[in-house]
């Protein structure tokens, strides 16, 4: 890891640059597939299947014994983990549920807002290097609460031609309706645009890789929504003298572990604690089995020593990182002041593995800087806010001359119209 001392905050865009591949490269990728899918449907998809992920598919519909068989490859102390995973993370976005409240503007003008859920929402789930069933959780959960009539999850096979028992698993305890053998950009464009097979979603949530979030980019300029661009994992430490070595190193490599193109950042005032993080690194990395897509995120993450904890608050809110744990004698203090980053982890034992899994927060998270204006997925995300409002004679007389003012101002008089003939009709009435 690199190791960067008291950089000069003109260096800071340049020293938390992300791992990113060319734009240009992604797109001229992407693109074809898209346009394929569109056009050909199932077939583009299987063809797709075969050519990035090597398996060979004559149809990609998931069967009901395949579910059945997957639930009897669920060892007992799994079981038991992802049931205690789910009614955690459905208590805590049960918690998000607001109920319906009427507000009279003035008499006569009444005006409310409901939440109603999305009908068709489409879940990516990654399965390529790590079958990331928590993910399932996290996504059809809130989906289920919402009230979401159609859950449809795309997830890449397996050289095997088969999806991970966990991950089908997790979508039969969390109601998913509909499994397809399908990934990349070529799920994404499947639910976008509809196959033969796979149906039209009018949203899609999941993380993935540059050519998956880049996939969820471009369709969202069409007629389908996205949850958010959500790229390569990422994760802040900020740590104290006091910190635990151990468990710093241990933080940052379990994000290092998630993909080469992961990044990973401990920012100090400690040179002692950064020497210390890296003995340890250097130890536990030789433990790892994904040891070596550990080594390669860690090329392209950095070690840096702030003079106070003032500059650390600063930088971590221009990197605005996906997850960040905060590891020093104030920590809740130091949290007060983060106003950019997707989840926020505080204390000594607060690993971010626990918000991954089974804390109840949601773990599908802005990156690449994009916490700055999107939150992580929560259940509003599976709802649309519809607004109502019910006016009486007396209220519209009330608000009618400034409606009509404000019409004829803009000259629109037809909006004009629509008020006055109703006053006036009233009137002869």
């Amino acid at each position: 890891m690199n190791v960067i001392r008291f950089p000069d905050k003109r260096k800071w865009p340049e020293l938390l640059r992300r791992p990113v591949l060319d734009n240009r490269t992604v797109d001229n990728v992407v693109i074809p597939v898209l346009d394929a899918v569109r056009h050909k449907g199932d077939q583009a998809v299987l063809d797709y299947t075969r050519q990035f992920d090597g398996t060979k598919l004559d149809s990609f519909p998931v069967g009901e014994n395949e579910i059945v068989q997957a639930e009897k490859e669920i060892d007992d102390e799994l079981r038991k983990s992802i049931g205690l995973a789910i009614q955690n993370i459905e208590k805590f976005h049960r918690s998000q549920q607001a109920g319906v409240r009427k507000i009279e503007i003035m008499p006569g003008v009444v005006c409310w807002q409901k939440a109603i859920p999305i009908e068709k929402v489409g879940l990516y789930i990654p399965g390529g290097s790590a079958p990331l069933f928590s993910t399932v959780l996290m996504l059809a959960i809130p989906a289920r609460i919402a009230g979401c009539s159609e859950v449809v999850l795309c997830t890449p096979p397996g050289k095997n031609g088969k999806v991970h028992p966990a991950i089908l698993f997790a979508a039969k305890e969390t109601g998913v309706t509909r499994i397809f053998k399908a990934g990349g950009a070529q799920a994404i464009a499947a639910m976008a645009y509809g196959t033969e097979s796979i149906p039209k979603v009018y949203k899609i949530f999941g993380p993935g890789n540059q050519y998956v979030t880049t996939a969820k980019q471009l369709v969202s300029r069409e007629n389908v929504a996205i949850d958010m661009p959500a790229g390569p994992s990422e994760l802040v430490i900020i740590a104290d003298g006091r910190a635990d070595p151990s468990f710093v190193a241990s933080d940052l490599l379990s994000q290092a572990e998630h993909g080469a193109d992961s990044q990973v950042l401990l920012i100090s005032s400690s040179q002692d604690i950064i020497e210390r993080v890296i003995a340890e690194v250097n130890r536990q990395i030789e433990l790892l089995p994904r040891r070596d897509i550990a080594v390669k995120a860690l090329e392209h993450s950095r070690l840096i020593l702030m003079r106070n904890k003032q500059e650390i608050v600063d930088i971590v809110n221009e990197y605005a990182p996906e997850h960040l744990i905060i590891s020093t004698n104030d920590a809740a203090r130091l949290a007060e002041k983060v106003i950019n980053a997707g989840s926020v982890f505080i204390g000594d034992y607060t690993p971010e593995s626990a918000g991954d899994y089974l804390s109840g927060t949601n773990h599908t998270l802005p990156t690449n800087g994009y916490a700055r204006m999107y939150n992580g997925v929560n259940l509003d995300d599976f709802v649309k806010k519809v607004t109502f409002q019910h006016i009486t004679y007396d209220g519209l007389a009330k608000i009618g001359p400034a409606i009509m003012k404000m019409a004829e101002t803009e000259e629109l008089n037809a909006h004009r119209n629509a008020v006055d003939i109703r006053l006036k009709g009233h009137l002869k009435a």
